[in-house]
């Protein structure tokens, strides 16, 4: 791995990381303000238990980046939850299951995913 496709990716992991530390916190510890944005909640227990998901992901990154670089596994991981995550926003949101404001979300993470899929590809081509 190049020193530019490493700092690339603990550059993304650092970013990834925050975000999803930051977001999957915001539902976990203060619904309410969440669920203003996102819309009322049926189960509550379920947003809990993807903020908890996603807060310990994130943490888990965050911290793995500004250590080192984050290995093939952590980026794998954090690339393909950012993309499964889009993918349920963005089918829900078209059934009006979920706020459109969902989709905000959907485009920061297939951003992030454009990222992996760059990094990657640097480091396949040298």
């Amino acid at each position: 791995m190049t020193a530019a496709n490493a700092g690339l990716a603990r550059k993304l992991g650092i970013a990834q990381g925050a975000y999803f530390l930051l977001t999957g916190a915001w539902g976990l510890f203060h619904d309410r303000s969440f669920q203003a944005v996102t819309g009322p909640k049926k189960d509550v227990w379920l947003l809990k238990t993807v903020s908890v998901l996603v807060t310990v992901l994130g943490a888990a990154v965050l911290l793995s980046s500004t250590r080192a670089r984050p290995s093939l596994e952590t980026r794998a991981a954090i690339a393909a939850s950012g993309v499964g995550l889009a993918g349920i926003e963005v089918y829900y949101a078209a059934k009006r299951v979920i706020r459109p404001v969902y989709l905000l979300d959907a485009a920061v993470e297939l951003l992030f995913a454009c990222g992996w899929l760059k990094a990657a590809l640097r480091r396949h081509n040298g």
